[in-house]
């Protein structure tokens, strides 16, 4: 195991939200109907839009911006689904990033009203229907973990144990397998991974096997 952290950088946790109520605006006749919803990945997402088109089939346009994060990647999507490039997508897009929210989608539906807004309308129009979408949308954590697994001689298993017992705060599941060399895969509150896994190897005389898995 080396010293350095396999994620240095990233928090033990991220805001986000829970499945916001819809909102909705009107501007010179067009109604823009909004929508923050929880997303994880972008299969989530691609099943939401589905959703939200079937329930508006008759809309003019399902406009949406998403952000998550994604093994550790920032992943930023955005669609103007028809409207000129840039008006809508983009401004949504903004919204959730001044929001500063992850696993996040917002979706603005438009009904046209019969009066072009033009490019600067439809860009305040959408930025403002996404914001008031996220202002109801109730707040979460999201909260990360760490992956370890330790393999050990079963001369250790006992000191493993031990160890294990003192971090009970920290170590959120265990899984143990003893069909072979005694394994065990771990789920440790991030901030205290490190420390666990050091405790560990200091007190097998590093004897113990430790990996990080991805997530």
């Amino acid at each position: 195991m080396t010293s350095r952290a396999p994620f240095p950088d990233e928090p033990e946790s991220t805001p986000s939200i829970e499945n916001g109520e819809e909102i909705e605006l009107r501007v010179k006749g067009s109604r823009f109907l909004a929508q923050a919803l929880h997303a994880e990945d972008l299969e989530v997402v691609s099943e939401k839009l589905t959703q939200l088109r079937r329930r508006y089939h008759d809309a003019s346009h399902h406009c949406w911006a998403a952000r998550f994060k994604s093994s550790g990647s920032l992943v930023e999507r955005s669609d103007d689904d028809g409207e000129p490039s840039g008006t809508a997508g983009v401004p949504i897009l903004g919204s959730l990033q001044r929001a500063k929210l992850y696993d996040a989608l917002v979706v603005v539906t438009r009904y046209f009203g019969g009066t072009k807004l033009g490019r600067g309308g439809l860009v305040r129009a959408y930025a403002d229907a996404a914001r008031s979408a996220l202002e109801i949308a109730p707040r979460m954590r999201i909260w990360h973990d760490a992956f370890l697994t330790v393999e050990c001689s079963f001369e250790d298993l006992g000191t493993v144990e031990a160890n294990l017992a003192r971090s009970s705060a920290a170590v959120k599941s265990i899984e143990r397998d003893f069909s072979g060399t005694p394994r065990f895969q771990l789920r440790i509150r991030r901030s205290q991974a490190l420390r666990v896994a050091e405790e560990i190897r200091e007190s097998t005389g590093a004897r113990a096997r430790l990996s990080w898995q991805e997530t």
